[in-house]
């Protein structure tokens, strides 16, 4: 009972988001907003020369990081850089994946995080080891077309979350 109840107080403590599943793509702006509707972090597509880029944002136009399509690479990757140019992390496609959809985040200076589960539905989650859940995504949380929600634990970078989440639906969906 206790354990449940930690849960559901964790759960409570998560921060939302909402993004529009379409608008990921290079060369589009979007924005994400937070659980009360206001728009907090703006994703600017740019395409760069011969790499893709997408440039987060803060409400201000203070660039938060950047995410790159690595080019010449064996697996699909794209790298999340901040806004100095130090890597964050490294999102990469496993080559195999049974039944599942599965990712490996590569975290800079932190532990390695694995995503799995329905990525084209907009259904999974984003965890550090085995138990210990970072982040959820979910279409079920919004009845709008079209939308999807990331739910980051507390005490995770949400900027870092989301361009990981941004990053992942970019390469998961190409050709929109």
């Amino acid at each position: 009972m206790r354990r449940r109840k930690e849960k559901q107080q964790a759960k409570s403590q998560a921060t939302q988001y909402q993004m529009r599943q379409k608008m990921v793509s290079i060369g589009n702006d979007f924005w994400i907003e937070n659980e009360q509707g206001q728009r907090v972090f703006k994703v600017d597509g740019k395409a760069i020369r011969v790499r893709d880029t997408l440039i987060f944002e803060d409400t201000h136009g203070n660039v938060l990081c950047k995410i790159k399509e690595k080019m010449l690479r064996v697996k699909d990757s794209m790298e999340i850089e901040g806004p100095n140019g130090d890597q964050l992390a490294m999102v990469k496609k496993a080559l195999i994946s049974p039944l599942r959809d599965r990712w490996t985040v590569k975290i800079g200076d932190g532990p390695d995080l694995d995503v799995q589960g329905n990525i084209l539905d907009h259904e999974y989650s984003i965890e550090e080891g085995r138990r210990n859940k970072v982040a959820e995504i979910s279409k079920k949380w919004f009845r709008i077309r079209d939308t999807y929600g990331v739910e980051v634990a507390p005490g995770q970078n949400d900027v870092v979350i989301l361009a990981v989440t941004t990053a992942i639906d970019t390469m998961a969906h190409e050709g929109r």
